[in-house]
């Protein structure tokens, strides 16, 4: 039976937790802080972050007051999205092992394959030159394995052209009733890792009657359901929340599984999570 420690292993060989804990959206302080200790007491040993979300102080307070080894622990950051150059990113990369308090991270992303910030006549430019600066860090050992989020096959194709190390992961939003599937199998092809932030989707799931039909059939919560069908699917999922009951509760995940029915009946929903796109972030 598999657990919170169990891994996949991304295609430079480093091993990742198959499920993370995500803080988008916990604000910086002690509710960040407590939340994340709350997830590392519930065993997560995945820990996503960004220099965006404005909390990697205090998940590193968290992961220091946790008494948790470092080594033990896979700690994932995002490239804030005023940071695409060579230089800027070098920069913000040291500043969020600083912000961690830590030597290096397990994972580092571009956030966002073309933000507001960047996005003029040379975004390809510095797209190449903003994942240069990953791989540079990269092999310096600052930064164990390196990927990439909300990135598309045409953005992936943009690095392809000058990069010398292929993203190992790409972050995009996955969940029942959203999904992409064309990048999902792009990066299966590639031999990239898919994590799905927003796996719970938006409050309009735990209202859906076929999520509610499920939940009662397997004597699970909505939320369980959804966790566990993005494991099934081979995703790695990254539940967030800053209640300690329901971070325990979505730790439960390995001590059930889906039917293909089940799974089948999830695949085709569509439509039901509410998400509208943010268009300062939309990709071109």
């Amino acid at each position: 039976m598999k657990s919170l420690i169990d891994t996949y292993t991304l295609s430079n060989g480093s091993k990742i937790p198959i499920v993370g804990f995500g803080t988008w959206q916990t604000q910086d302080g002690p509710l960040a802080v407590i939340a994340v200790k709350s997830a590392l007491s519930s065993g997560y040993r995945h820990i996503d972050t960004a220099e965006m979300y404005g909390n990697e102080k205090s998940v590193g307070k968290a992961i220091r007051e946790s008494g948790i080894s470092r080594r033990t622990l896979f700690v994932t950051s995002k490239l804030n999205n005023h940071a695409h150059s060579y230089e800027a990113a070098r920069d913000a990369i040291d500043k969020s092992l600083k912000d961690l308090q830590v030597d290096y991270l397990d994972l580092f992303l571009i956030h966002w394959p073309n933000p507001k910030p960047a996005r003029d006549a040379h975004w390809k430019e510095h797209l190449q030159d903003t994942w240069r600066a990953l791989e540079d860090a990269y092999d310096e050992g600052k930064l164990k394995a390196i990927g990439v989020s909300n990135f598309k096959k045409r953005h992936f194709e943009i690095l392809e052209k000058t990069q010398h190390t292929a993203p190992m992961v790409n972050q995009i939003r996955i969940c029942p009733g959203d999904v992409d599937k064309d990048t999902i199998d792009y990066c299966r092809s590639k031999n990239i890792l898919l994590e799905a932030y927003s796996p719970l989707g938006t409050g309009k799931i735990f209202s859906d009657n076929t999520m509610k039909a499920l939940a009662e059939k397997n004597d699970r919560t909505i939320a369980q359901i959804c966790l566990r069908w993005s494991l099934q699917q081979g995703f790695l999922p990254l539940p967030k929340s800053i209640h300690e009951d329901r971070i325990e509760e979505n730790s439960h995940l390995f001590d059930f599984e889906l039917s293909d029915q089940d799974m089948e009946t999830i695949n085709k929903l569509d439509g039901i999570v509410g998400y509208a796109p943010d268009p300062d972030k939309v990709e071109f």
